[in-house]
């Protein structure tokens, strides 16, 4: 069968909602034991304010230390012009922007409405391209908003070709409070490849009903080849009550090799970062393939 890219979101996603502070060493030292199991792209780290999200407030300081490496591709958020001129800066090659399909859950999340993200996002996409960046695009609150509820499948479609015309080579659909069932994931992606190449679609689904394996299967089986998951399944959302963390990424792994895609990662190499994580932040190794490994 084909492969199936794993982007791993642990760096970013997944320490931004940790309480236990990880030192700037200990993250560079995540990342580079990430890129030895075979990973093909990780996102490593946010430009945002340190004021939102303090864990990540050395930014430019993993960024740097990384700067030369050419492969895998290593990836890093950020919110407006401003944190993509940080992050140019100093040596960032691709970067992603992050939007919300619900009005409320955009403006807790980014203290903007849904257009004046747009308008935020055109200008970086069109300053990133121009300096030879790539771009990938994330909506968030695809599958259910935690304050509106149920989200309109066009809403999606039309946010995810808006970003598709500023530059993003593909968008990914995240199930950000884990609501998600497979028939509603099949759904959504049926829906999305209307208009939406399947090629540039990804999916990004957290566990918090415990669907997330079930979701990942469903979007396989309707072609999708582009996985996010999180390491031990580190994360969550800070602005979306209740959400757990996302897939992990070792339990990604063993369904992917079993069902006989080629990912490229040495799973027993991932298990043990993943478990090397969970001690460093005193919480229990979420990973269930990890555990039994």
């Amino acid at each position: 069968m084909d492969r199936v890219k794993v982007v791993e979101v642990g760096p970013r996603d997944g320490l931004q909602n940790e309480t236990t502070f990880i030192s700037t060493e200990e993250k560079i030292g995540f990342i580079k034991a990430l890129i030895e199991t075979g990973l093909s792209e990780i996102e490593i780290t946010s430009f945002v304010s340190p004021k939102k999200i303090p864990q990540l407030a050395d930014h430019v300081d993993v960024m740097q230390a990384f700067r030369e490496v050419e492969t895998p591709r290593l990836s890093v958020l950020v919110p407006n012009l401003q944190g993509f001129e940080r992050a140019l800066n100093v040596g960032a090659k691709h970067i992603a922007v992050f939007a919300g399909v619900s009005e409320t859950f955009s403006k807790k999340n980014i203290n903007a409405t849904i257009d004046e993200s747009m308008a935020r996002y055109k200008e970086v996409c069109e300053a990133a391209i121009q300096a030879g960046l790539s771009v990938r695009g994330y909506l968030s609150c695809c599958w259910g908003c935690p304050y509106e509820g149920a989200i309109a499948e066009s809403r999606v479609v039309e946010l995810a070709e808006r970003l598709l015309e500023f530059g993003c080579y593909e968008v990914s659909f995240g199930d950000t409070i884990g609501v998600a069932t497979a028939n509603k994931s099949k759904a959504l992606i049926k829906f999305l490849q209307q208009s939406v190449p399947t090629e540039k679609i990804a999916v990004h689904f957290h566990d918090t009903y415990g669907q997330a394996i079930a979701n990942v299967y469903a979007a396989l089986e309707e072609g999708v080849r582009t996985v996010d998951s999180s390491v031990a399944g580190l994360g969550g959302c800070p602005y979306a009550k209740g959400a757990t963390g996302n897939v992990a990424s070792e339990d990604i792994i063993y369904l992917l090799h079993g069902m006989g895609f080629e990912t490229g990662v040495d799973l027993h190499k991932l298990a043990q970062v993943g478990r090397d994580m969970s001690k460093r932040l005193e919480r229990f190794y979420q990973a269930k393939v990890g555990q039994v490994l």
